[in-house]
């Protein structure tokens, strides 16, 4: 697995392309553990080469979790203009609530990958970091595996994309719903005493808020 730090790996899809497969597609999500917010996609499809001009100028793309937002947000632009093509897709904090947060993330995946498809690209294979995608708008190969954002540069470009969307939508919601912190938080809970469950102790939950989640039932209840 690449270092933290490093430029993902494009040996995948290295493997994929050699194989005649020209629209290698990574799909990846953001938000799942979060309390409050969507849950965001996206699908990328990287152009089939030549690779080392494509790892000089995603130099530093990779799990975006290990990413500066700063970073994020200059990578986010430089993979749209490389991308073959991508799309970003979200659900609800409703719709989280009325099915689960794994169907909704998958809902959510589905509807990159739509937005993919209508710029005209037709994915050969789809690579995942750990869930498989049922009932999926494309019928081809899919390659899941644990921590696919380290392994293939695609899925890292998907994971970039993903969260700098749902990151800049979490800053709308701060402005919308002050007091919890979504623009520093993101609508993650945090450790202990974190100002996020300080202020569901205080205000209580808002419209953003899944109101399914343990922690979220917790405190809607003392």
């Amino acid at each position: 697995m690449p270092a933290v730090g490093t430029t993902a790996s494009l040996s995948i899809e290295r493997g994929l392309w050699a194989e005649g497969c020209r629209c290698v597609t990574g799909i990846d999500e953001a938000g799942r553990g979060a309390w409050a917010g969507p849950v965001a996609a996206a699908a990328v499809a990287l152009p089939a080469g030549p690779e080392a001009e494509l790892l000089t100028v995603l130099n530093g793309a990779r799990d975006s979790k290990t990413m500066t937002a700063a970073e994020r947000g200059r990578l986010a632009g430089v993979v749209k203009a490389t991308a073959l093509a991508w799309g970003i897709g979200s659900a609800s904090a409703a719709e989280i609530d009325q099915i689960g947060i794994l169907p909704a993330t998958r809902i959510a995946m589905r509807r990159a990958l739509g937005v993919l498809m209508d710029s005209g690209a037709c994915p050969d294979v789809l690579l995942l970091d750990y869930i498989a995608l049922p009932e999926s708008p494309v019928e081809c190969r899919q390659i899941s595996r644990a921590k696919m954002d380290a392994l293939s540069l695609s899925v890292a470009c998907a994971s970039i994309l993903a969260k700098d969307w749902r990151d800049g939508v979490m800053a709308e919601l701060d402005e919308r719903h002050p007091g919890y912190g979504f623009r520093s938080n993101k609508g993650y809970g945090g450790d202990g005493r974190s100002p996020h469950r300080r202020a569901l102790d205080t205000l209580g939950p808002s419209p953003q808020h899944r109101m399914t989640f343990r922690p979220v039932i917790q405190r809607r209840l003392l």
